[in-house]
């Protein structure tokens, strides 16, 4: 009685007190190891495992206790025990989800074994066959869950894969025979889970061999299908309200988008690119990007297909990004070039303002005609002055707002990247070079944010690397791929030739006529020092973090790169006029002479630059070499008088005429230190009296 306790003086313990009494305890594990004995008493078994739910909420000790000793397995194995009260299954799975939330891998790890599974698994079917009340929907889709996130053995999930064909696909199977839904949120949630498991299986390639079976690909497209085109189907599937179907059909589009990539032959064998154009023909013939929307994946209009067609594109794109030349061709031949370059421009007539959503919809269409039209010619005169205009469109558009955050830059990029469906077509070049295209890519090029400077210098690497060293890194190993010539230690080794790559040196043995172009500045254009280069100037060539001396070596050949491109483009110049018999007059021959000896200076330059820093490096190689070696002297004097003073120790204890010796010095050290003592009491003594003392005679 808590009352008589306190008027006898005692005081209650506080909650948290009893849990760490209950953890040390080991209650838990010990209730949990009592099951086994339980198996025909459920009067017993069923409190028990109340306890055990209780203790598993309430602490993640308790939980590890449980795990410990083989808790999630135990809890599986005897899930489905007969039960009149139908209390043992729930309280089982609100066990299972508490030590999921606590320690998921180690529950998975138990949890995945077949005798596992198998429980799991019957559960879940009885509760699907037999449950009608919304505790026992809750109580089924709570087992599926589970499943999902422990199971990895694809050929047990068999099931799964068939109730989530269940409607769409006509099946044999006597389990779904006279298996009926409500149509309730709960069912609903099913429906979802099953899908969402489609898409976790996906990486195992028995899975997929499952999905073929069971026509997977086929009941996805059902459900994508726009309510117009599957009403022409009376099917048990209108029974969904119009918010669910819009739910289940944004579901399995994002499905498709994990599963279409993976399974091109069933994709194409269900024309895959008809039905989702034809979803995508709905959206834009609904005209309308406003309002609110059903389900996670709306991305927010209700009545409005902006989620439909973001999701749709989202499919189109990952499979046309693999390559495969029969399903781009496909594309091609039901005219989607077309259709998209109108979508795109429709939108930007569209008065609502842009969003993630239709940022991320305009981006994913021109990634999709790059990769249509980047490699073949005639889908590039498809692409036409249509493309043009809609690429000139978004150029003018400008950077402005490259750092707003929603999505304007990946627009940019995409842009840039759908020009390649104009390079290589002569027509739509020529067009596109009128309608001054080329100078709204430099434009681009032109980009640049003030602030990105600090965190570009700021930026470590796991390894602790900063960005300068880096591209250093970078510009070595470009320059030994090429084969410049360079000496041991990274310098320049010909004045002559600084920066000149093989293959520019084999060019430059041989006779080409002049109207060619010249090789320097054709090398330029994919070369990779030349971005380095210009990084740099962004960055600058003093105070770069994270830079040793022979960084520096590379560094001032980076500095000096365009100089020394230039010089080479002059060498050239003098070579073809050489070999092209003209001789230039007086004035010009001088200099040319000039500059050319100006480049091959600022060679030799930065040459001896290099050399003094090198010397330098050097210096301070030998001063730290000597430092060490001061270290390692001092280091063995130090190890010489510990081993003197040890070898005096050891003699004093060992050898017995030195015993003698140095007992004879210690009494003599004695008498000496109590003549002392004896001296200086009698100071004290005539300091403190004033007197002399005739007994010690002291004056």
């Amino acid at each position: 009685n808590p009352i008589q306790s306190v008027s006898a003086g005692l005081q209650p313990t506080s909650p948290g007190y009893r849990l760490q009494l209950l953890e040390r305890s080991d209650l838990a594990p010990t209730l949990l190891l009592s099951l086994a004995a339980l198996e025909n008493q459920p009067a017993i078994k069923l409190p028990l495992l109340q306890t055990l739910q209780i203790l598993s909420s309430s602490s993640d000790m308790n939980c590890a206790l449980i795990l410990n000793a083989r808790g999630a397995e135990t809890i599986c194995l005897h899930m489905n025990e007969p039960d009149p009260s139908g209390q043992v299954l729930i309280h089982s799975t609100e066990i299972l989800w508490n030590l999921l939330e606590s320690g998921s891998k180690e529950v998975a790890a138990q949890l995945s074994r077949m005798e596992c599974v198998i429980p799991l698994k019957e559960a879940f079917l009885h509760q699907l066959m037999n449950g009608s009340r919304h505790s026992d929907l809750q109580l089924r889709n709570d087992l599926l869950v589970i499943t999902t996130l422990i199971a990895e053995s694809p050929s047990c999930l068999l099931l799964d894969i068939v109730f989530s064909n269940f409607q769409e696909m006509k099946s044999y199977n006597p389990l779904v025979r006279n298996l009926k839904l409500a149509y309730k949120h709960e069912d609903l949630k099913m429906k979802k889970l099953l899908l969402n498991l489609l898409v976790l299986m996906s990486k195992d390639f028995a899975a997929l061999q499952l999905y073929k079976e069971e026509r997977v690909m086929l009941a996805l497209l059902t459900l994508v299908k726009p309510p117009a085109a599957s009403s022409e189907r009376r099917s048990a599937s209108l029974q969904w309200s119009s918010g669910q179907r819009e739910e289940l059909q944004l579901q399995a589009l994002a499905t498709l988008c994990t599963v279409a990539p993976l399974m091109l032959d069933d994709y194409m064998t269900c024309q895959g690119n008809t039905c989702l154009l034809l979803l995508l023909d709905w959206c834009v013939a609904q005209d309308a990007f406003f309002g609110q929307g059903h389900g996670s994946h709306n991305g927010g209009a209700r009545g409005s297909t902006k989620a439909q067609m973001q999701h749709c594109i989202r499919v189109l794109r990952s499979v046309t990004s693999l390559g495969e030349d029969s399903v781009n061709q496909d594309f091609c031949d039901q005219g989607t070039i077309n259709q998209f370059l109108g979508i795109l421009m429709h939108m930007e007539t569209s008065p609502d303002e842009e969003d993630v959503v239709t940022l991320e919809i305009k981006s994913d269409i021109q990634l999709i005609l790059s990769a249509l039209c980047e490699k073949d010619m005639h889908r590039k005169e498809l692409f036409g002055s249509e493309g043009v205009e809609m690429a000139i469109h978004f150029l003018k558009k400008g950077c402005d707002r490259f750092y707003s955050g929603f999505g304007h830059n990946k627009l940019i990029l995409s842009t840039v990247d759908c020009v390649s469906c104009i390079v290589g077509c002569y027509t739509t070049e020529d067009f596109f070079l009128a309608k001054e295209g080329a100078c709204l890519l430099y434009c681009c090029i032109c980009v640049d944010n003030p602030n990105s400077l600090s965190h570009i210098l700021s930026w470590r690497d796991a390894g602790g690397q900063t960005a300068p060293r880096l591209l250093l890194h970078l510009w070595r190993d470009e320059e030994e791929e090429l084969k410049v010539s360079r000496n041991r230690q990274g310098g320049i080794a010909d004045p002559q030739r600084p920066i000149l790559i093989h293959h520019q040196q084999e060019d430059s043995q041989l006779s080409f006529p002049s109207s060619m172009s010249s090789a320097a500045v054709l090398e330029l254009s994919e070369n990779l020092r030349l971005k380095i280069y210009s990084i740099f100037c962004k960055l600058g060539f003093q105070d770069l973090p994270g830079l040793s001396r022979k960084h520096y070596v590379t560094l001032s050949i980076v500095r000096r790169y365009l100089d020394f491109k230039v010089g080479e483009v002059w060498d050239e110049i003098r070579r073809e006029l050489s070999l092209d018999g003209v001789r230039p007059i007086t004035p010009d021959e001088e200099a040319l002479s000039t500059i050319c000896r100006i480049a091959a200076d600022t060679a030799r330059r930065v040459a001896a630059e290099q050399n003094s820093i090198l010397e330098q490096q050097e210096k301070e190689d030998a001063g730290e070499e000597e430092l060490l070696y001061t270290e390692i002297k001092s280091h063995w004097k130090q190890r010489e008088l510990i081993a003197k003073s040890w070898d005096r120790y050891v003699s004093k204890t060992s050898n017995y005429e030195i015993l003698k010796v140095l007992s004879c010095y210690i009494r003599r050290w004695k008498s000496s230190l109590l003549l002392q003592r004896i001296h200086l009491r009698n100071y004290a003594v005539v300091f403190c009296t004033g007197s002399k003392s005739t007994e010690g005679g002291i004056h």
